[in-house]
This record gives structure tokens, C-alpha cells and sequence, in this order.
């Protein structure tokens, strides 16, 4: 009978720890911690596999109403990042996002594409301190940009090209990733 009983409790906390991990806030950090461990540094595509961007017929919406056209940013390199609040692999990459706008932004265009609430991402922002260029959709994404899944990020070059094309987090803040940022802005 101890035995049985003893079976219970063990299987009774693990459905407990799992319901913890999977809907509670607490499990969210702890998926956060997780994306942040096992995060990578993004590698460049393929040179046969690299598409170009052939519509950059965009716009987007930043946080104070005004319209971004993405068409003005061509020729320049951009880094095209789509993320959300409630994704803990989003959540995760944030902060070396942050370290890398804060030393490229005025060298690369940042556009970080929120798929969220607008009030929960200003919140968001807000609470952890961040200063990146947020916007929401206001047309239809370019094909090539598109991506069924987030966090996506791209970086592109000059020539429009998606030079780095990588779903889930990632460590954006690398020395490769630095250097070939330093490369594409020279070029």
C-alpha cells in the first residue's frame, strides 16, 4: 500500500512541476533562462542558398503612429528582427539585441517587427530598460521576409540580399556576428 502511495505523490508533483513550468510566469522565466543557455551565434546562409529582396514595398508602424517606409531603407544594411512578449526564445535574445543596437545603431538599420499588443510590448520595453525601434505591420511582410515562426531574424546587405536568415534565439551580440556587421557596412 506505501508503495502505491508513494507512486501517487511522485506522479502528483510531476504533473504540479510541469503544470508550473508550462502556464504559470514563473515557468516562462525559467523557458527564458533555458533560450539563453542554449542560444548560438547566427551563421551566415549558404552563398547558393541567399535570396534577394525584390519588394520592399513595406510599411510599418512605430510607437508613436508615425509610418516606416522599409523601402527607404534600401540600399543600407538592415536588420529585420520579428519577435512577441509572450515568446520565451524572443524574451531570451532581447538583451543582446539591445547590446548590439547600442553599438550599431547609427551604422545598421534595426527594425524590430513586434507581433504582439502594442500596449504589452510599451510595457515590456519599459520594464526592462529597452531603446530599440519597435514596429507593427501596416502592410503585408515581403515573401522572402516572411517566416512562420519567432523569434526570425535577417540581416541584409546593401544589395539586398539576406545575408543571415535564423529562427529562434540567438546570440546577436557575438564577435561574428560584430564582424560581419563590419564587413557589410563597409562594403
Amino acid at each position: 500500500m506505501k508503495k502505491i502511495e508513494k507512486k501517487r505523490l511522485v506522479t502528483l508533483l510531476m504533473v504540479v512541476a510541469l503544470v508550473i513550468f508550462l502556464f504559470t510566469p514563473v515557468g516562462f522565466h525559467i523557458k527564458v533562462q533555458i533560450n539563453r543557455l542554449l542560444a548560438f551565434n547566427p551563421t551566415p546562409v549558404a552563398e547558393r542558398e541567399q535570396q534577394t529582396i525584390g519588394d520592399y514595398d513595406w510599411k510599418l508602424r512605430d510607437l508613436q503612429d508615425s509610418t516606416f517606409y522599409f523601402e527607404a531603407q534600401k540600399g543600407q544594411v538592415i536588420l529585420v528582427n520579428f519577435w512577441a512578449t509572450w515568446c520565451p526564445p524572443c524574451v531570451a535574445e532581447m538583451p543582446s539585441l539591445q547590446q548590439l543596437y547600442n553599438d550599431y545603431g547609427d551604422k545598421v538599420v534595426f527594425v524590430f517587427v513586434a507581433q504582439d499588443q502594442e500596449k504589452r510590448v510599451k510595457q515590456f520595453l519599459t520594464q526592462n530598460g529597452y531603446e530599440l525601434p519597435v514596429y507593427f505591420e501596416a502592410s503585408t511582410t515581403p515573401t522572402t521576409l516572411f517566416s512562420k515562426s519567432i523569434p526570425a531574424t535577417y540581416i541584409v546587405d546593401k544589395s539586398g540580399k539576406i545575408i543571415v536568415a535564423k529562427t529562434g534565439a540567438a546570440d546577436w551580440n557575438s564577435d561574428e556576428t560584430r564582424k560581419l556587421l563590419d564587413q557589410l557596412v563597409i562594403q
